[in-house]
């Protein structure tokens, strides 16, 4: 049996060797900074959502780096999973549906663009939720940054919940997500008094704003404000974004998060 002293010491030991065990876990919510006994041990303590961004390797104008979507889709869905509080991030997927290569069509036509089929899109998609669904998350959250997969991630979503039925797992595509980042980010730029022909709907003004309030190393600033105007040809969509803000980008970026936060809330909280 062992004396008062002996266990008043065992006790303190414990408590040390806990400490320094939460204090070599690392402060994150990306996925793929944890080890698998971390997210096994975040898992059970709460976090069972999984947030999968989706970005895309496309051109966006001369003046923009074709990781664009990957790079504003991380940054979002780390600050989204952070507010949440029960949310891990996923690594990004990079490969999406751009169009076809032969003969090459949408930004294909633009070197350095990255297509896949949407069938084989889909089907990642697929396998990444099965595979969080495994591992213990229940609320599997798609964030799709390019608006030419929204459908996909619809069909994927319905796929996945007919195949959950009964279970306590769910999937979501919230739409406020991208909803907030085009229509309701443009609106926003509308009361502060830019037209629509600067705004655009791909690499104008609202997405190369967006840039630069996430990423601005991505954006050729120089080149773009002291260059002519550019258009279709240049893979500037039906915007001029000589006039881009990181000012401007924080708008749009305080909107989405805070969006998208509310949404999820009340979407897992209706579960």
């Amino acid at each position: 049996m062992r004396r008062p002293w002996q266990q008043a010491f065992a006790s303190v030991i414990l408590l040390i060797a806990t400490q320094m065990s939460f204090a070599q876990t690392p402060r994150t919510v990306l996925l793929e900074d944890l080890t698998w006994t971390e997210v096994r041990d975040q898992v059970q303590a709460g976090k069972t959502t999984i947030i999968i961004p989706i970005g895309g390797t496309e051109q966006s104008g001369p003046d923009v780096a074709l990781g664009k979507h990957n790079a504003r889709v991380a940054w979002l869905s780390q600050k989204i999973a952070e507010g949440l509080g029960n949310a891990l991030v996923a690594p990004v997927i990079a490969y999406v549906p751009e169009g076809s290569y032969a003969p090459p069509t949408s930004h294909m036509r633009f070197p350095g663009t990255i297509t896949v089929p949407d069938t084989v899109f889909e089907q990642m998609l697929e396998s990444a939720a099965n595979s969080f669904a495994v591992h213990g998350f229940r609320n599997i959250v798609f964030l799709g940054d390019h608006g030419g997969y929204q459908n996909d991630l619809k069909r994927v979503v319905a796929q996945l919940n007919k195949t959950w039925s009964g279970s306590r797992t769910r999937a979501f595509v919230p739409p406020e997500y991208y909803d907030s980042l085009s229509d309701g980010y443009a609106q926003i730029l509308r009361q502060h008094g830019f037209r629509d022909s600067e705004i655009g709907t791909h690499a104008g003004l609202a997405d190369t704003s967006l840039q630069l309030a996430v990423a601005p190393q991505m954006v050729r600033v120089d080149r773009l404000q002291n260059g002519p105007k550019l258009g279709a040809a240049d893979g500037v969509y039906d915007g001029d974004p000589r006039r881009s803000t990181a000012q401007l980008g924080r708008l749009g970026i305080d909107a989405i998060v805070s969006r998208t936060i509310d949404a999820l809330k009340k979407d897992t909280a209706a579960r």
